[in-house]
């Protein structure tokens, strides 16, 4: 079996795959503080909680965007499986071309998401990760990542508005009512998903006029995305472990 670890600013993603199927998936806390003896011990009590015992693991993928965590993780992987997992860093065989002005700054989490799509999904393809970031992902019809857009997260976007704004109560954006509040708490969420939706849409007209295609598939992953979709006026299919998924490719490419 194969650990899959996806390190974002929030959570970080654990899959367990047997084969291309999917054993077990849940979700850690980031913590930047812990080290990776702290990391293997809570990892291990959630495996072994899904009747997964660690001594299975033949191997282990990491896409990290907290840099002062991967090698933490890095460490922790090693523990649990006994081999050196697989970073990916630049450099790292994906089968991905990446067709923008420095493939190095692109992230691991866009990288694998991006392979993920390439693999599964009629092209070209556009992919909403909804996470802690808002990101846009193009691939083209050759299965070339063509860059993407990046934009402040939903949950982001709420605590900003109630940080900075003194007579905005902090809510949960799960509240959402009608696009037009009367209310704060309805004006407030209106705004955020709603808006959010809204720019999903806007930006998949946008994206597509500039490259000259016409997107055959919507896809969105990312830890708030289902409550943004129901919202939009496109179809998207949502696909909770795109990232891991595409770790699990680009493992299997480096035999």
């Amino acid at each position: 079996m194969l650990l899959t670890l996806d390190v974002g600013n929030s959570n970080i993603s654990v899959g367990v795959w047997e084969g291309e199927k999917l054993r077990s998936s849940a979700r850690l806390a980031t913590q930047r503080a812990r080290t990776g003896d702290q990391y293997a011990v809570e990892l291990e009590v959630m495996l072994l909680h899904r009747g997964i015992a660690p001594t299975k693991l033949a191997g282990a993928a990491i896409s990290s965007v907290v840099p002062e965590l991967t090698g933490a993780l890095a460490a922790a992987a090693e523990q649990l499986t006994g081999v050196r997992p697989l970073v990916l860093l630049p450099g790292v065989k994906t089968g991905l071309a990446l067709r923008v002005d420095n493939p190095a700054q692109v992230g691991a989490d866009i990288v694998a998401a991006s392979v993920a799509a390439k693999e599964r999904f009629p092209l070209p393809c556009l992919i909403a990760d909804l996470g802690t970031a808002t990101k846009l992902i193009a691939i083209d019809g050759d299965g070339a990542f063509r860059g993407c857009a990046i934009a402040p997260g939903v949950g982001i976007s709420l605590d900003a508005l109630s940080a900075q704004a003194s007579q905005l109560p902090t809510i949960s954006f799960d509240a959402v009512g009608k696009s037009v509040g009367t209310n704060t708490i309805e004006s407030m969420t209106s705004g955020v998903v709603y808006g959010t939706a809204a720019m999903l849409d806007g930006m998949a007209e946008r994206m597509e006029k500039e490259l000259g295609v016409s997107f055959s598939t919507l896809a969105a992953t990312g830890g708030l995305a289902d409550g943004i979709l129901r919202h939009c006026k496109r179809a998207f299919i949502y696909e909770a472990n795109l990232v891991l998924d595409g770790l699990r490719i680009i493992y299997g490419k480096q035999a």
